[in-house]
């Protein structure tokens, strides 16, 4: 369903939208076909009359692992991938901020990166128990610039979001719960998110999405003041030697 690459799976049961990072032998880490494909998601999702919710999962035992090594190692040589992948990156902060569909995350398992910064954007968020958040882009030496601190100040206090985004600590679920950075830590989060979903999807189409816009207008905001800014300082990190060194230590660990 949509444009989409197979590492984004989208399909409808009724008015509602079910998207899968859809990687899971890779636990959802995101390489560009995965990247490019959330990019052209949420222009795609809002131009669907016929969508009401939306619930976003990863498949298999992760939500997302976060960058792939490999793509990450390209985007340090190829200034033109790194291009492409950064005005995608806000792309796919904008579009979620903007997205007329709600979003109700069901965080499965770990949510790395991206992955942390796409619950982060979504409206409403389910994690199983075994599930956690983490923001690692200064450990291997990158500007999380679509990332977690973004948007983080509006979620929990400044003092809080600077120590997840200069330390890159995991966040458990019940901790996130406890923060503000999920609502509910479940045994099923696909069936309470699903459910959840269902709920929205029932209530007035206008009131719903013009209650939706109305909050997240101050995430819109936010996240402008400082996007330009953090694009820019992610570009300068990938041409770093820090991060080209860590990026090769992981990938021969991984090897």
């Amino acid at each position: 369903m949509y444009d989409m690459p197979e590492e984004v799976d989208v399909r409808a049961e009724g008015s509602l939208r079910i998207i899968t990072l859809n990687r899971p032998d890779a636990l959802n880490a995101v390489n560009d076909d995965l990247h490019s494909g959330l990019a052209r998601l949420w222009p795609q999702l809002s131009a669907d009359r016929g969508a009401r919710a939306a619930v976003l999962t990863g498949a298999g035992k992760a939500f997302s692992a976060g960058g792939d090594f490999t793509y990450l190692a390209e985007l340090a040589e190829d200034p033109d991938l790194r291009a492409k992948t950064i005005a995608h990156g806000r792309d796919i902060v904008l579009g979620m901020a903007r997205c007329r569909v709600p979003v109700i995350a069901a965080v499965n398992g770990p949510a790395v990166g991206l992955g942390c910064s796409l619950v982060a954007l979504s409206d409403i968020v389910y994690m199983a128990e075994s599930a956690y958040l983490a923001d690692p882009h200064v450990q291997v030496g990158l500007v999380a610039a679509d990332g977690g601190p973004l948007t983080w100040p509006l979620q929990i206090s400044l003092l809080l979001a600077k120590e997840f985004a200069l330390t890159g600590t995991r966040i458990s679920s019940e901790r996130a719960r406890e923060l503000g950075l999920a609502n509910h830590v479940v045994a099923d989060p696909f069936a309470e998110a699903l459910a959840c979903a269902e709920k929205i999807a029932s209530h007035p189409q206008q009131a719903v999405e013009a209650t939706k816009r109305m909050l997240n207008l101050h995430i819109e905001r936010a996240v402008l003041a400082s996007l330009d800014y953090a694009n820019a300082a992610e570009d300068q990190s990938f041409q770093t030697e820090d991060f080209r060194a860590n990026i090769a230590r992981l990938t021969a660990v991984k090897a």
